[in-house]
């Protein structure tokens, strides 16, 4: 990235204001609020700012003919729709999506691993499975098979939850409570306050079980066979995911996803599948008092055995981390996704494995990523999933071109190809060894494309099928999500969202934009909270709240 003076501190010490992130970008980054009229100096060009440009924002560097190219990140991202000038600002009315044809061309990429000499001996504590892989937490997992037993598997929650130590919501109990004897003594409830979060979950009964999380989904009848399958898939990911140290299925008996299917495919994603699993099915039990009370029992001693696992040392090879963005900003792209891109390099260079999803968002970067496959085979699969992708949405009116969302324009991302130019750099620069279609696990280290929608929780849901043991989730705008399964690190792009959310932002990278850090010293830091989130030292912000988002994707149009 190249940063421009534009002016001169108080103190007169340079003050960095704005950025062109590649040296054939033709427009530029504001790093602050600039007023109309600011003056800008660039490779010895001077001018004037034509608009009041927003932080995030972009603005011309050059004047544009009506339909001539805008670049950044050095690649195209949109097209002006009228003749433009210098220091005027981008918009929506002046500029359209636009991104260039890809197609596999046999480039020979070459990479250059970062400095991993910090990182070569260390390890982190996890949960060794039988089969070898390595979990980052312990949990005993509920699953309905059918939207049905939603309402049992919340009954069961609120008894388990509460009475083992796991519950968050104790506090908000706690707090209401207060309130009405507060106002029952005629006193002011203003003076309640509410207790802080258990962020240790010091008072759970069984020490070594993370937590007892629960797949509520709207899934397993009434829609079509193929859902139904594409769920039981998605649902025997989740019951054979490396964080999971036992299961119990809810069933009412007559649903399409039926018990034995899910059984079939458990088997067949992996036959040496060994973790306790018990399945309780309403249509064969004389009550549904009887269904949730044996439930309870039996699960009770599913989770006294898994409790007696202990973590150990694990090479950093054996994790699996998810990168992810949502909520995000003109600054997602310059800060908190390359700094996750230079954690996500470390790690591939240290054997690990890596996820990047969001296949709406890899729109205008898709021929970088075609250029670092490994292999034709691996580059067509990519290329033959975003094309069907793609062909679903403008099927029904739409496409990959309008997936920003308003919170995102107003942010600064004006075009589908700026967002996904931006959001692809949380995938680092390494080669891209494999392409995984929704719920395929990932078996080869190094970097993988995940198919997934861009939506927050669908994406996320996906991510974690497919290995991801951690995930890094960066927002601008602040976005309160996580994943049952996989601990999810929330990172800001700039300081004020960390210090505005504190309560659901672990990691702020804004000394990125104010130059106090470089992206290869923040993206160590972001290893390095990852190796204590891995090993239990630290408990993220998103696992305190209970932030189990899960949300199956129907293969329909989702951006």
């Amino acid at each position: 990235m190249e940063k421009e003076i534009a002016k001169k501190t108080k103190a007169g010490e340079a003050e960095w204001v704005f950025l062109k992130i590649h040296p054939d970008d033709n427009v530029l980054v504001a790093l602050k609020d600039l007023p109309s009229g600011s003056p800008v100096l660039v490779n010895q060009d001077s001018f004037q700012l034509c608009d009041d440009v927003k932080a995030k924002h972009k603005f011309f560097l050059n004047d544009l003919s009506a339909n001539a190219d805008v670049i950044m990140y050095g690649t195209l991202v949109g097209k002006v729709q009228c003749d433009v000038l210098k220091g005027q600002v981008m918009t929506t009315h002046n500029t359209r999506h636009a991104a260039g044809k890809y197609s596999y061309r046999a480039n020979q990429f070459k990479w250059t691993p970062p400095d991993v000499s910090k990182f070569v001996d260390k390890t982190f504590n996890g949960y060794k499975r039988s089969d070898g892989r390595v979990g980052t937490a312990n949990y005993w997992l509920f699953i309905p098979t059918v939207f049905c037993e939603n309402r049992n598997l919340d009954v069961i929650k609120e008894a388990m939850w509460n009475e083992l130590g796991y519950a968050v919501t104790d506090r908000y109990k706690s707090f209401t409570r207060k309130l009405f004897e507060t106002y029952k003594a005629g006193e002011d409830i203003d003076t309640v306050s509410l207790n802080p979060v258990n962020a240790a979950n010091k008072d759970r009964f069984f020490k070594n079980v993370d937590g007892i999380k629960f797949l509520n989904h709207a899934g397993g009848c009434g829609g079509t066979r193929q859902d139904a399958a594409t769920l039981s898939s998605l649902l025997t990911a989740y019951a054979d995911h490396p964080n999971v140290g036992g299961v119990t299925i809810l069933s009412l008996g007559c649903q399409h996803l039926q018990v034995n299917n899910f059984l079939n495919d458990l088997k067949q994603r992996n036959p040496f599948f060994d973790k306790p699993l018990y399945v309780f099915e309403q249509q064969q039990i004389q009550s549904e008092e009887q269904l949730i009370a044996d439930a309870i029992r039996q699960t009770f001693k599913g989770l006294v055995e898994i409790n007696k696992q202990d973590r150990e040392p694990a090479p950093l090879s054996a994790l699996c981390i998810g990168v992810k963005c949502g909520g995000s900003d003109g600054f997602s792209g310059i800060s908190a996704n390359p700094a996750v891109g230079q954690a996500s390099d470390i790690l591939v260079a240290l054997g690990g494995k890596v996820l990047l999803a969001e296949f709406p968002e890899l729109c205008g970067a898709e021929q970088n990523l075609i250029d670092r496959c490994v292999n034709e085979e691996t580059a067509n699969k990519f290329i033959r999933l975003m094309e069907t992708y793609d062909e679903q949405a403008r099927n029904v009116g739409s496409g990959f071109y309008m997936n920003p969302s308003p919170g995102n324009i107003k942010d600064g991302l004006i075009t589908d190809a700026i967002k996904s130019t931006g959001a692809a750099r949380k995938g680092g620069t390494s080669p891209v060894v494999s392409v995984l279609d929704y719920t395929e696990p990932a078996t080869e280290p190094g970097l993988s494309l995940v198919c997934t929608p861009g939506n927050d929780v669908e994406s996320t849901t996906g991510k974690a099928a497919s290995g991801a043991t951690l995930i890094l989730f960066t927002t601008g705008l602040g976005t309160p999500t996580g994943n049952p399964v996989a601990p999810t690190i929330k990172i800001s792009t700039n300081t004020r969202l960390a210090k505005k959310m504190s309560d659901i932002i672990d990691i702020d990278t804004g000394p990125i934009i104010s130059g106090e850090k470089t992206i290869e010293k923040m993206g160590e830091e972001i290893l390095d909270f990852c190796i204590k989130v891995a090993s239990g030292e630290i408990i993220p912000k998103a696992v305190q709240l209970a932030q189990d988002d899960f949300i199956p994707w129907k293969r329909g149009v989702s951006l």
